[in-house]
């Protein structure tokens, strides 16, 4: 099952830096992350990446979005 990671009402940088803290104490899996904005659902994606995470599935959920990342 996915961590997950509940962004939605924050603001940048803080949905980016709840990610990255997931990342680490996780290291692999897959985490969900549920964020509001076009910005964040962006800048959680390319932070995601650059840790070597996988974006498996970008989805519209209400108002915002859910972004699963996975690495093995």
């Amino acid at each position: 099952m996915a961590e997950i990671v509940d962004a939605r009402g924050l603001s940048c940088p803080e949905p980016v830096l709840l990610t990255l803290e997931t990342i680490k104490k996780l290291g692999k899996g897959e985490i969900e992350i549920l964020v509001d904005t076009d910005t964040s659902r962006e800048n959680v994606s390319r932070a995601a990446t650059s840790m070597g995470w996988q974006i498996e599935n970008v989805s519209e959920e209400g108002s915002g979005y859910r972004i699963r990342i996975k690495k093995d």
